[in-house]
This record gives structure tokens, C-alpha cells and sequence, in this order.
């Protein structure tokens, strides 16, 4: 399944954060230095503090916001200036296209509602807007490395270039990334460029400016697993010859053989860049122009150009083996015994996508009223998407080695394109949306909104099975003909008992059925609608010293399609890809709070409990039925806490942040799980003056080298017991880094 793929780790603890009202005192806002503040009257409706992007798991992307259902491949939904960085996640991941930069004017976490009312999506969003043209000269850099020798340059010029408004911006983004591990084919795991210049009109009087911006992209990542032995109460062991988080389990010349699942023809795809890139053109217009009538009209177009290779690898069991089962070393023919691991392979030739869209919208304060109303339109066409697959066996250890073994050919892979992909096809999502923010009176307020859109999926895919050796010569496709109606939106209502004190009340609405996505493995999924209702109830208390809200809340989404890689545990060395439908239900109960008691200091703490429990899962593999319903939602962990700590004295900023996440189950069956853990960041930042500073970063400072996500291959063990002692693969945190940066504003 693609969420084993590239899943990131849970990382968020926010799952009551659906927009609720921080409740305000009598003409006041709330207090702004939170990293959960509702901000009911700012414009941009975000939350500018939130350390969204403090990963644990890397240095690529934001933190994945928790509400109580996995995350995705794509993790949080990133937008720039104001529409999604990528239309869908796969092929292209965000991170190909996006990163957080000094190319950025501003960056900040977009409520849920604010993605529902607008967007007409579930979750959490990053909203970022590019660095435009200023009326000064401008110079911003960011110069980042680690104890590991990853090397980041960014910068961003702009300035005036005449006198009657016209003015010019021009940025690099420059990531040379080897990660904490060791790869035995290339020095880094990440590279990416990013490229941006444009130019930006000011209209005079103040009515508002328009920007025309280029951005080129070009980026590659790799991904690991780590390998360590698993044993009771959910505890890891790190082996002598594997080091979590600083060895690379991914075999050491990183290519793997294919078959092109269109032609026939083999090929030899390589992890790194040179089958493994996203290079996209991206060119956004965006602006404001307030009209003479009060109403403030806000634009923002894209023409977004991909094209998007993916080389991956996915472990799926470790079994042992002697000398009389047949495999050697694929590089010398050696016998070998030992631990073997079997391995996915799948690999995505450059795809071509676009994505054409803008979003429009017009705003105005009326009374008591802030009104906004608006038009989205997104076109995506994907042009011949396919996934390539084949298996093979490797050694177990730091750069293991490829094996040939019984089934193999001479290469070392078997079953090529079991489990293949294809489709191709065009999607249109056009909206209108609107919101009011009303304030009833005094003491109660009622912001409520609506999104309506229609959407189109026009394509073609193949019912046809994929058995081993598989190809789509002389195989007919089908057509993919659907229109679909949509409704999202959501109410929150926030009432002061007094000055201090009050409730909140949200309601919150989604629905979806499918995308080209759906339809890439040979069957007709299911297109009813999903439905994502989410309601919540709470108090909250606002004081000079404390800020403090207590929610409640209840979330359900249906019509879930997953595709598990499932290893028999009657015998490891089978394996079969399986479609499953189901629904996630979650019931949460959050507390959070701000406390100041002294000047400089602020300890920020939040806690939240949760049950997200599978609905309706049932599927069949290796000739048995199996039901998982009610079982515990994979990677999610039940409890989770956040407390942020900081003090601010003269020109220091002392700073941490712990996360704690409750065991977390990872495979279906629920017999094998990790146990808690912490996350842990800190820091110090010494600012010399207005255009100079510094900061180090510790991640992972209690040097914490436990696995967390799902365990591979495990998916039905139904006995931990012969489990424990045993080899398994799974994601895990980044071991103790040190990072170091330097930052200019001129």
C-alpha cells in the first residue's frame, strides 16, 4: 500500500484543534504567542507559531498533524498562496516542489475549517505565500548544516525597480541532505533545488498589488527502514551490526531490476537521481485589488508543469535460510546462509502531469458581519502513470547485498509486476464556497461557511489481473467516466459566560468519492461517497497569565480504500497485494493550555486522549476471510503530550520541545505494537541585532533509538510470542543530530 511506501510518522498531538475558539475577553483578541491560538480576527485565519515544522522524522517536510486517522504518504496538505503546492500527492510529492524557505513572505497552519470552507478537504494545512517584490532592497538567508554534514543554502533578493511601483524578487533554495545514514551509492539522500523569480506591481493609493512568479523544481529522495529485533511489551533492541537510524538497509548499489509494464522491455532503475527525480515548472499569478465598493478582491492562479520519476523499495519479511536453500551473492556468486530479507521493489518512468487552477475570492466587513465568497477551479491531467514491480532477496545488515536465490533469475528478481499500476486520465474539481463570521453580540459569536463542488474524473485503467511477467501489450483499457457532487462546510459558535470563561461548540462536514488514483490496480473500486462528519464540544478560560481550552471530540470517515502488501504467516516468502474498504471512527478528549507566570518565560502544554478504532474491515488473502473491526487504528497512538517550555532573556531564546506518543500499534491484528516513546527538540537562538542571528537545534536529544510506524510483512501475525527475539523492519526517528543555522535579514 502506498501509505507503507513513504508513511511519515504521526508526529502531531492536535486532533480537537477543528477550529475551535480560543474564547476571547471583551474586546480583546486573544494572545497571539501560542502555538494553538484560534485567531478569529486576523485575516489569514492561521496560527503563525506553531512549530508545524519541527519533523522528527526529517529534514523534508512539515510535522503530520494528528487527528485521530492515519496520515497519508503526502502528509499535511501544503498550500502556497492559497492553492495546493501539487494537485494530488502521488506522483508528486509536496516535498518535491515545496520547502520551507526564505522564498516564503510568510508561513502558518490553516485551521480545519478554513480547509473545509475553501478548499472543501479534511485536515490540517500549511498555508505559505511566496516572498513578492518589496519597495526596498531586501536580502534574506539561511544557511543551515549538521553533525552529519548536511549542507542548506537559501536566499532571496528583492527590491524596487522604478519608481511607479514596480518592483522584482529572485530566491534559490539549495538542499544537499545525507540524512544519519550511510547509502553505499550516493552521499545524500536528499537533493533538491528550487529556483524562483518574479516581478510585482503595486497599484497606487494603496488598492493592493499583483505578482507574476516562475519557480523551477528539481528533487530526489530516499527512503530507509531499519532493521532491529522485537521483543515483549513492545520494546526494540538495536542489533550489533544495525544501528537504528544511522545504518541504510537499502541495498548498496540502490538499483533494482524492472519490467516495463507497457513494453516488456527490462531495465535497471537506480534510487538515486537518475531514475528516482521531480523536476516541475510552476508559474502562479496572485494579488489584491481592493474595489472602490469596500470589497477586497483576492487572486491567485497556477500553471503547474511535473514530470515525476519514483524509485522505492519496501521490506517485507526477514526469514533465515543455510547453504541448502540455494542463495548466493548476486555480485559473486558466494553461497550464502543466514538472515535473508525479501523485498518490493517499484519504480514510477517520468511522468508528465499538469495542473491548472485559481481561486478567487472577494471579502468584506458588513456590520457585524465578515463576509467572503469565492470560485476554485483545479484541472489535473496525468499522462500514462505507471508503477513497475518486481521482488528480490537481500542480505540483513548495514548496505546489504542482493541474493539469488530459488525463483530468482540470474539478476536475483522474481514476480515482476504482480501488484503493477496504470492509469491515465483528467480530473476537474470546480467550487464556489463562502463564510461569514458574525458576531452576534458581545458575548457570542458564530462563524459558519460552505463549499459546493462538482467533480470531474475522465480516464482509462485495466481490469486485467497482473500475474508475474505481466505486460499491457495488445491488453484493452477501460474507461473512467464519473461526475460527482460535493458538499463542505462547517459552524463554530463560541459563547463568554463572562469575561474569562466560556464554551465552544463545532460542527464540521466533508465529502469525496475517488480519484484517477483510485483505479491504478486492476478493479473497479468502490465510488461511494466518502462522508468525514466531525463534531466537537468544549470550555475554554482566558486570563493574563493562562489560556486554557478542554474539547471533546467525535470524528468518522467512511469508505476508506487501502492496498496492503501482505506477507502469509504460514509462509514468508508469499506475498499478495490486497484492496481493502473500512471506516475509522475516532472519540477524542483534548486539553491544552498556555501558562506565562513570569516575563520572558511561557511553557505551552497540551494533552489529548483518543480511540480511533477500525469500522467494517474485512478482506480476504491467502484463502482465509479475516475481520478486523473494532481493532486499533495502525500507527496511532491513544495518548499524546506536548509541553514546550521557553525563556527569552535579553538577546537569548532558550527553547525544547517534548512529544509523547502512548504505544502504538503496528500491525492489524494488534498483537504487536511499540511501546511509548518521546520525541525531543531543543534549542537556543541568540539574536546579535535586527539583521543577524543565530540558533542550534538538538532532535532527539535523550538519544532515543526505538522504531515507531507499522512493522512490515507483520500485517496478520496473530501470536507475538514467536515474534519476540525476531528480525523485523520498520520506520523509527532520527537518531541524536545537532543542527546549526545562520540567518540574515538585510
Amino acid at each position: 500500500m502506498k501509505k507503507t511506501i513513504l508513511k511519515i510518522s504521526v508526529l502531531g498531538a492536535f486532533l480537537f484543534y477543528s477550529g475551535s475558539a480560543f474564547g476571547q475577553k471583551e474586546n480583546t483578541s486573544p494572545q497571539d504567542s501560542t502555538k494553538i491560538r484560534e485567531l478569529r480576527n486576523s485575516p489569514s485565519k492561521e496560527d503563525n507559531n506553531r512549530n508545524v515544522m519541527l519533523n522528527a522524522a526529517n529534514n523534508t517536510s512539515p510535522r503530520d498533524v494528528n487527528i485521530g486517522l492515519p496520515s497519508t504518504v503526502g502528509g499535511i496538505t501544503i498550500l502556497e498562496n492559497d492553492l495546493p503546492v501539487v494537485y494530488f500527492f502521488w506522483p508528486e510529492l509536496p516535498n518535491k516542489t515545496w520547502r520551507q524557505s526564505v522564498g516564503l513572505e510568510k508561513t502558518g497552519l490553516l485551521k480545519m475549517e478554513q480547509l473545509s470552507n475553501t478548499m472543501g478537504d479534511l485536515g490540517f494545512a500549511v498555508n505559505s505565500y511566496s516572498q513578492t517584490g518589496t519597495r526596498d532592497l531586501q536580502v534574506k538567508g539561511k544557511f543551515t548544516t549538521s553533525n552529519f554534514g548536511w549542507l542548506q543554502s537559501d536566499l532571496n533578493v528583492s527590491g524596487p525597480v522604478t519608481k511607479n511601483g514596480w518592483t522584482y524578487t529572485a530566491g534559490a533554495f539549495l538542499n544537499y541532505d545525507p540524512s544519519t545514514f550511510k547509502l553505499g551509492f550516493a552521499r545524500n539522500v536528499d537533493e533538491t533545488k528550487i529556483f524562483r523569480a518574479g516581478v510585482t506591481k503595486y497599484f497606487p493609493e494603496n488598492k493592493g498589488r499583483i505578482t507574476a512568479l516562475y519557480k523551477y523544481a528539481d528533487s530526489y529522495n530516499i527512503g530507509n527502514y531499519a532493521v532491529f529485533q522485537y521483543g515483549e511489551n513492545g520494546k526494540v533492541t538495536e542489533l550489533d551490526d544495525f544501528r537504528i537510524g544511522r545504518d541504510s538497509y537499502v541495498v548498496n548499489d540502490g538499483l533494482t531490476k524492472m519490467k516495463d509494464i507497457r513494453t516488456g522491455q527490462d531495465y535497471w532503475a537506480s534510487m538515486d537521481g537518475k531514475s528516482n527525480t521531480t523536476t516541475s515548472h510552476n508559474i502562479d499569478v496572485f494579488g489584491n485589488y481592493l474595489l472602490n465598493n469596500g470589497w477586497n478582491f483576492k487572486f491567485s492562479t497556477r500553471f503547474h508543469f511535473a514530470k515525476t520519476a519514483l524509485s522505492t523499495i519496501i521490506p517485507l519479511s526477514i526469514f533465515q535460510a543455510d547453504e541448502s536453500a540455494g542463495f548466493a551473492l548476486a555480485s559473486s556468486g558466494i553461497p550464502y546462509s543466514g538472515n535473508i530479507g525479501t523485498q518490493l521493489a517499484m519504480h514510477t518512468p517520468k511522468t508528465p502531469t499538469t495542473n491548472i487552477a485559481g481561486r478567487f475570492s472577494l471579502q468584506k466587513q458588513i456590520g457585524n458581519h465578515n463576509v467572503t465568497v469565492g470560485l476554485l477551479e483545479q484541472y489535473f491531467k496525468i499522462n500514462g502513470f505507471t508503477s513497475n514491480r518486481s521482488f528480490f532477496f537481500q542480505t540483513v545488515g548495514a548496505q546489504p547485498q542482493r541474493l539469488i536465490g530459488p525463483g530468482t533469475d540470474s539478476d536475483g528478481f522474481y514476480n515482476y509486476n504482480v501488484g503493477g499500476e496504470y492509469h491515465s486520465g483528467t480530473e476537474n474539481k470546480l467550487s464556489v464556497f463562502a463564510s461569514d463570521e458574525w458576531k452576534v453580540t458581545d458575548n457570542f459569536s458564530l462563524n459558519y461557511g460552505l463549499h459546493l463542488r462538482n467533480h470531474n474524473v475522465d480516464g482509462e485503467f485495466s481490469l486485467t489481473p497482473r500475474s508475474p511477467g505481466f505486460t499491457f501489450e495488445n491488453t484493452p483499457f477501460t474507461k473512467i467516466s464519473h461526475n460527482w457532487f460535493h458538499i463542505a462546510g462547517s459552524v463554530n459558535a463560541t459563547y463568554n459566560i463572562n469575561k474569562n470563561f466560556g464554551l465552544i461548540a463545532n460542527f464540521l462536514y466533508t465529502e469525496e468519492n475517488r480519484r484517477l488514483e483510485s483505479y491504478s490496480q486492476a478493479f473497479d473500486p468502490n465510488t461511494n461517497k466518502i462522508k468525514s462528519p466531525l463534531g466537537a464540544l468544549g470550555i475554554f478560560w482566558n486570563t493574563d497569565y493562562i489560556q486554557l481550552i478542554s474539547q471533546a471530540t467525535l470524528l468518522h470517515r467512511n469508505n476508506y480504500l487501502n492496498r496492503f502488501n501482505l506477507v502469509n504467516p504460514s509462509n514468508s516468502t508469499q506475498a499478495e497485494t490486497v484492496t481493502v474498504y473500512y471506516d475509522i471512527q475516532t472519540l477524542g478528549w483534548t486539553t491544552d493550555f498556555v501558562l506565562k507566570p513570569f516575563k520572558g518565560f511561557n511553557l505551552h502544554y497540551l494533552i489529548t486522549f483518543q480511540d480511533p478504532v477500525y469500522k467494517n474491515f474485512k478482506f480476504d488473502a491467502f484463502g482465509k476471510d479475516y475481520d478486523y473491526s473494532e481493532k486499533n487504528v495502525l500507527g496511532v497512538a491513544k495518548v499524546l503530550m506536548e509541553i514546550d517550555p521557553s525563556y527569552t532573556i535579553d538577546k537569548w531564546k532558550f527553547w525544547a520541545s517534548f512529544r509523547y506518543f502512548s504505544k502504538q500499534y503496528a500491525n492489524l491484528t494488534n498483537v504487536l505494537y511499540f511501546a511509548p516513546r518521546w520525541e525531543t527538540f531543543g534549542g537556543v537562538n541568540y539574536t546579535f541585532n535586527k539583521n543577524l542571528n543565530v540558533g542550534a537545534t538538538i532532535i532527539n536529544f535523550l538519544n532515543q533509538r526505538g522504531a515507531s510506524g507499522t512493522i512490515n510483512g507483520a500485517e496478520l501475525i496473530t501470536d507475538a510470542r514467536p515474534y519476540y527475539g525476531k528480525l523485523l523492519t520498520g520506520t523509527y526517528i532520527m537518531p541524536f543530530t545537532a543542527q546549526l543555522s545562520i540567518n540574515f535579514n538585510f
